[in-house]
Protein backbone atom coordinates (compact mmCIF):
# COMPACT_ATOMS: atom_id res chain seq x y z
CA UNK A 1 0.00 0.00 0.00
CA UNK A 2 1.08 3.45 -0.97
CA UNK A 3 3.04 5.43 1.76
CA UNK A 4 2.39 2.39 4.57
CA UNK A 5 6.28 1.64 4.77
CA UNK A 6 6.85 5.73 5.55
CA UNK A 7 4.07 5.21 8.26
CA UNK A 8 5.84 2.09 9.50
CA UNK A 9 9.19 3.63 9.66
CA UNK A 10 7.83 6.08 11.75
CA UNK A 11 6.85 3.60 14.43
CA UNK A 12 10.43 3.00 14.74
CA UNK A 13 10.74 6.64 16.88
CA UNK A 14 8.52 5.44 19.87
CA UNK A 15 10.11 5.03 23.33
CA UNK A 16 11.72 1.91 23.61
CA UNK A 17 10.00 0.29 27.00
CA UNK A 18 11.88 -3.09 27.92
CA UNK A 19 9.19 -6.09 29.14
CA UNK A 20 8.48 -9.64 28.28
CA UNK A 21 5.73 -10.47 25.40
CA UNK A 22 2.63 -8.63 24.85
CA UNK A 23 -0.42 -10.56 24.11
CA UNK A 24 -3.16 -9.43 22.10
CA UNK A 25 -6.44 -11.05 21.63
CA UNK A 26 -8.17 -9.14 18.08
CA UNK A 27 -11.06 -8.97 16.24
CA UNK A 28 -10.28 -10.86 12.89
CA UNK A 29 -11.02 -8.10 11.04
CA UNK A 30 -7.75 -6.23 12.12
CA UNK A 31 -5.37 -9.21 11.21
CA UNK A 32 -3.31 -7.35 8.50
CA UNK A 33 -3.44 -4.04 9.66
CA UNK A 34 -2.24 -5.48 13.51
CA UNK A 35 -0.27 -8.12 12.66
CA UNK A 36 2.11 -4.70 10.04
CA UNK A 37 2.07 -2.43 13.09
CA UNK A 38 2.94 -5.43 16.08
CA UNK A 39 6.14 -5.85 13.83
CA UNK A 40 7.23 -2.42 13.57
CA UNK A 41 6.90 -2.07 17.30
CA UNK A 42 8.81 -4.88 18.06
CA UNK A 43 11.66 -4.38 15.52
CA UNK A 44 12.06 -0.91 17.62
CA UNK A 45 15.24 -1.19 20.26
CA UNK A 46 13.43 -2.47 23.68
CA UNK A 47 10.12 -3.02 22.80
CA UNK A 48 8.92 -6.61 23.35
CA UNK A 49 7.47 -9.02 21.19
CA UNK A 50 3.68 -9.17 20.14
CA UNK A 51 1.58 -12.21 20.04
CA UNK A 52 -1.94 -11.34 18.81
CA UNK A 53 -4.71 -13.75 18.32
CA UNK A 54 -7.23 -13.23 16.07
CA UNK A 55 -10.93 -14.94 15.48
CA UNK A 56 -14.56 -13.22 16.47
CA UNK A 57 -14.55 -10.87 18.42
CA UNK A 58 -17.39 -13.21 20.73
CA UNK A 59 -14.96 -16.15 20.58
CA UNK A 60 -12.27 -14.10 21.78
CA UNK A 61 -13.93 -12.38 24.73
CA UNK A 62 -14.95 -16.23 25.74
CA UNK A 63 -11.54 -17.49 25.41
CA UNK A 64 -10.64 -14.21 28.26
CA UNK A 65 -13.41 -15.09 30.42
CA UNK A 66 -12.01 -18.44 30.53
CA UNK A 67 -8.76 -17.26 31.67
CA UNK A 68 -6.94 -17.31 28.53
CA UNK A 69 -3.84 -14.89 29.39
CA UNK A 70 -5.12 -12.23 26.99
CA UNK A 71 -3.09 -8.26 27.99
CA UNK A 72 -4.94 -6.07 25.25
CA UNK A 73 -8.38 -7.22 23.47
CA UNK A 74 -9.56 -5.06 20.34
CA UNK A 75 -13.23 -6.14 19.74
CA UNK A 76 -15.20 -5.28 16.34
CA UNK A 77 -18.39 -4.44 18.66
CA UNK A 78 -18.56 -3.02 21.91
CA UNK A 79 -21.20 -5.44 22.45
CA UNK A 80 -18.39 -8.27 23.71
CA UNK A 81 -16.52 -5.71 25.30
CA UNK A 82 -19.25 -4.50 27.49
CA UNK A 83 -19.60 -8.44 27.87
CA UNK A 84 -15.86 -8.31 29.71
CA UNK A 85 -16.31 -5.39 31.71
CA UNK A 86 -19.51 -6.42 33.03
CA UNK A 87 -17.54 -9.81 34.53
CA UNK A 88 -15.26 -7.03 35.85
CA UNK A 89 -12.56 -8.45 33.11
CA UNK A 90 -11.24 -5.06 31.65
CA UNK A 91 -8.88 -2.82 34.00
CA UNK A 92 -10.77 0.44 35.11
CA UNK A 93 -10.28 3.67 32.76
CA UNK A 94 -8.35 2.06 29.60
CA UNK A 95 -11.18 1.39 27.70
CA UNK A 96 -10.92 3.47 24.47
CA UNK A 97 -12.76 3.58 21.13
CA UNK A 98 -10.29 2.94 18.88
CA UNK A 99 -11.31 2.46 15.38
CA UNK A 100 -14.30 2.50 13.13
CA UNK A 101 -15.28 0.09 9.86
CA UNK A 102 -18.08 0.18 7.01
CA UNK A 103 -19.98 -2.66 5.99
CA UNK A 104 -19.51 -3.95 2.75
CA UNK A 105 -21.22 -6.66 -0.57
CA UNK A 106 -18.60 -8.43 -2.05
CA UNK A 107 -18.89 -10.45 -4.91
CA UNK A 108 -15.80 -12.78 -6.15
CA UNK A 109 -13.24 -10.51 -8.44
CA UNK A 110 -14.54 -12.54 -12.19
CA UNK A 111 -18.44 -11.92 -11.24
CA UNK A 112 -20.10 -10.51 -13.85
CA UNK A 113 -21.92 -8.06 -10.94
CA UNK A 114 -21.53 -4.55 -11.29
CA UNK A 115 -21.62 -1.83 -8.65
CA UNK A 116 -25.10 -1.82 -6.99
CA UNK A 117 -27.24 0.54 -4.94
CA UNK A 118 -28.21 -1.48 -1.40
CA UNK A 119 -31.31 -0.07 -0.95
CA UNK A 120 -34.88 -2.06 -0.71
CA UNK A 121 -34.99 -2.26 -4.32
CA UNK A 122 -31.83 -4.79 -4.83
CA UNK A 123 -33.14 -7.59 -6.50
CA UNK A 124 -31.26 -10.59 -4.38
CA UNK A 125 -32.70 -13.62 -5.29
CA UNK A 126 -31.44 -12.54 -8.92
CA UNK A 127 -28.38 -11.58 -7.41
CA UNK A 128 -27.82 -14.51 -5.48
CA UNK A 129 -29.03 -17.22 -8.53
CA UNK A 130 -31.45 -20.34 -8.01
CA UNK A 131 -28.74 -21.96 -5.36
CA UNK A 132 -26.38 -19.26 -4.06
CA UNK A 133 -25.88 -18.47 -0.80
CA UNK A 134 -24.80 -15.30 1.18
CA UNK A 135 -21.89 -15.59 2.94
CA UNK A 136 -21.62 -13.60 6.46
CA UNK A 137 -20.05 -13.98 9.90
CA UNK A 138 -22.29 -15.96 11.90
CA UNK A 139 -25.08 -13.15 12.96
CA UNK A 140 -25.69 -14.99 16.70
CA UNK A 141 -22.59 -13.92 17.93
CA UNK A 142 -19.73 -12.74 15.31
CA UNK A 143 -20.38 -8.81 15.09
CA UNK A 144 -19.95 -8.44 11.56
CA UNK A 145 -22.18 -10.83 11.19
CA UNK A 146 -24.67 -8.78 14.03
CA UNK A 147 -24.00 -5.70 11.97
CA UNK A 148 -25.42 -7.54 8.77
CA UNK A 149 -28.34 -8.74 10.05
CA UNK A 150 -29.14 -5.44 11.07
CA UNK A 151 -28.77 -3.85 7.73
CA UNK A 152 -30.90 -6.86 6.62
CA UNK A 153 -33.16 -5.96 9.33
CA UNK A 154 -33.42 -2.64 8.02
CA UNK A 155 -33.74 -3.54 4.36
CA UNK A 156 -36.33 -5.41 4.89
CA UNK A 157 -35.39 -8.40 3.34
CA UNK A 158 -33.76 -10.10 6.69
CA UNK A 159 -37.07 -13.10 6.58
CA UNK A 160 -36.46 -13.94 3.01
CA UNK A 161 -32.72 -14.14 3.17
CA UNK A 162 -32.15 -15.58 6.53
CA UNK A 163 -32.12 -19.52 5.36
CA UNK A 164 -29.65 -18.46 2.50
CA UNK A 165 -27.23 -17.88 4.65
CA UNK A 166 -23.77 -19.27 4.80
CA UNK A 167 -22.57 -19.05 8.21
CA UNK A 168 -18.89 -18.80 9.17
CA UNK A 169 -17.18 -18.43 12.02
CA UNK A 170 -15.50 -14.63 11.99
CA UNK A 171 -15.56 -12.07 9.20
CA UNK A 172 -12.60 -13.84 7.40
CA UNK A 173 -14.29 -17.04 6.99
CA UNK A 174 -17.37 -15.24 5.02
CA UNK A 175 -14.28 -13.90 3.18
CA UNK A 176 -12.92 -16.93 2.00
CA UNK A 177 -16.21 -18.57 0.67
CA UNK A 178 -16.30 -15.69 -1.64
CA UNK A 179 -12.85 -16.23 -2.60
CA UNK A 180 -13.26 -19.65 -3.09
CA UNK A 181 -16.14 -19.12 -5.38
CA UNK A 182 -18.66 -21.09 -2.76
CA UNK A 183 -21.01 -18.35 -2.73
CA UNK A 184 -21.90 -15.29 -5.13
CA UNK A 185 -22.19 -12.60 -2.52
CA UNK A 186 -20.55 -11.71 0.85
CA UNK A 187 -20.89 -8.65 3.43
CA UNK A 188 -17.58 -8.07 5.27
CA UNK A 189 -15.72 -5.44 6.10
CA UNK A 190 -14.41 -2.64 4.12
CA UNK A 191 -11.14 -3.33 5.25
CA UNK A 192 -11.52 -7.03 4.73
CA UNK A 193 -12.29 -6.48 1.15
CA UNK A 194 -9.61 -4.35 0.16
CA UNK A 195 -6.61 -6.74 1.45
CA UNK A 196 -8.26 -8.86 -0.88
CA UNK A 197 -7.62 -9.65 -4.64
CA UNK A 198 -9.76 -12.20 -4.95
CA UNK A 199 -13.04 -10.10 -4.36
CA UNK A 200 -14.80 -6.52 -5.08
CA UNK A 201 -16.61 -4.66 -3.33
CA UNK A 202 -20.04 -4.09 -5.10
CA UNK A 203 -21.25 -2.06 -2.57
CA UNK A 204 -21.34 -0.12 0.71
CA UNK A 205 -24.72 -0.26 2.80
CA UNK A 206 -25.62 2.80 3.77
CA UNK A 207 -24.36 3.76 7.41
CA UNK A 208 -27.83 4.36 8.95
CA UNK A 209 -28.82 0.72 8.21
CA UNK A 210 -26.49 -0.83 11.24
CA UNK A 211 -25.25 0.26 14.31
CA UNK A 212 -21.86 2.41 14.21
CA UNK A 213 -19.23 -0.28 13.82
CA UNK A 214 -16.62 1.02 16.80
CA UNK A 215 -13.51 -1.14 17.78
CA UNK A 216 -13.23 -0.47 21.38
CA UNK A 217 -9.75 -1.40 23.08
CA UNK A 218 -8.81 -2.12 26.31
CA UNK A 219 -6.54 -3.68 29.03
CA UNK A 220 -7.55 -7.15 30.06
CA UNK A 221 -7.77 -7.03 34.25
CA UNK A 222 -4.33 -8.21 35.47
CA UNK A 223 -2.68 -6.88 32.48
CA UNK A 224 -1.39 -3.40 32.90
CA UNK A 225 2.18 -4.01 33.60
CA UNK A 226 4.21 -1.27 31.94
CA UNK A 227 5.33 -3.23 28.59
CA UNK A 228 1.38 -3.45 27.92
CA UNK A 229 0.48 -0.16 28.93
CA UNK A 230 3.42 1.46 26.40
CA UNK A 231 1.94 -0.77 23.86
CA UNK A 232 -2.10 0.02 24.56
CA UNK A 233 -0.51 4.06 24.46
CA UNK A 234 0.85 2.87 20.77
CA UNK A 235 -2.56 1.86 19.16
CA UNK A 236 -3.56 5.29 19.75
CA UNK A 237 -0.50 7.22 19.06
CA UNK A 238 -0.51 9.06 15.51
CA UNK A 239 1.90 6.51 13.78
CA UNK A 240 -0.20 3.63 14.61
CA UNK A 241 -3.71 5.79 13.11
CA UNK A 242 -1.49 6.35 10.04
CA UNK A 243 -1.35 2.68 9.48
CA UNK A 244 -4.94 2.02 10.45
CA UNK A 245 -6.06 4.50 8.00
CA UNK A 246 -4.25 3.00 5.23
CA UNK A 247 -5.86 -0.31 5.98
CA UNK A 248 -8.82 1.40 5.65
CA UNK A 249 -10.31 1.79 9.34
CA UNK A 250 -11.25 5.07 10.85
CA UNK A 251 -9.63 6.61 13.65
CA UNK A 252 -10.93 8.23 16.49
Amino acid sequence: MAGLAGALTLLLALPAVAGDKVTVFAAASLTDALNALDGAYAASAGNPPVAASFAASSTLARQIEAGAPAQVFISADTKWMDYLAQKGLIEPGTRRDLLGNKLALIAPFDSAAGALAIDRRLDWPRLLGPDGRLAVGDPDHVPAGIYAKEALIHLGVWPSLEPRLARAEDVRGALAQVERGEAPLGIVYVTDARVSTRVKIVGVFPADSHSPIVYPAAIVKGGADPAVQAYFRFLASPQARTVFNRFGFATF
